[in-house]
């Protein structure tokens, strides 16, 4: 029993479970906080032009009745009983329609801001890191008594570093060709041939 408490704890305690928690909890926000622009700023502006377009007062009003049923009301007068009748609601089908383009819309305005907000906050990080050494170019520094003070010397490591990795790539370069030339692939073999041919 103490080792099944243990592992729960384990198990509650890892960041993956509090990060989706969190998770679970600002999704749950952020879809009541979309569906209440959607539902009652952003829709009833678009069932207004709807309804203007379609000379209805709401699109509740658009349906085909297949097969009707009449009641009586107050007055005696035979008119339509929809609860009873069948028909096909294109009003509710419309408006899951809306529905779904303005949530869709709305989501990617929103994660669009995120984004660009993300990005213009990794390009000042870049800019603020830009011309700073990082930890290893540091260490060597500091190894070979340079002060990041004395621009001349670290301008010297900046430029003996920069030849050395320009040394480095080509000497990699000159070993791939080495190797190439010493195991040939077909591609080359067939270069090989093709140019002894046009020799002859």
């Amino acid at each position: 029993m103490k080792k099944f408490f243990g592992e729960f704890k384990k198990f509650i305690t890892r960041g993956n479970v509090i990060d989706m928690a969190v998770g679970v909890i600002v999704g749950s926000s952020f879809t009541a906080v979309v569906n209440g622009l959607c539902n009652y700023i952003l829709k009833p502006l678009t069932n207004w032009l709807l309804a203007l377009v379609l000379s209805k007062d709401t699109l509740s009003e658009l349906y085909t009745v297949l097969h009707p049923a009449y009641k009586l009301d107050d007055g005696g007068v035979e008119i339509l009983d929809l609860a009873n009748s069948i028909y096909i609601d294109w009003g509710a089908f419309i408006n899951a329609i809306i529905n779904f383009l303005l949530i869709a819309f709305v989501l990617f305005t929103i994660v669009k801001i995120i984004n660009k907000v993300r990005e213009s906050q990794e390009a000042i990080s870049d800019k603020f890191d830009e011309g700073k050494p990082t930890k290893e170019e540091r260490k060597e520094m500091k190894k070979r008594g340079i002060k990041f003070s004395n621009k001349a010397a670290v301008a010297e490591f900046y430029a003996e570093k920069a030849k050395k990795i320009a040394d480095e790539k080509a000497a990699a370069e000159e070993k791939a060709r080495l190797d190439r030339l010493a195991n040939p692939t077909t591609e080359d073999l067939l270069k090989e041939i093709r140019d002894l041919l046009k020799k002859d």
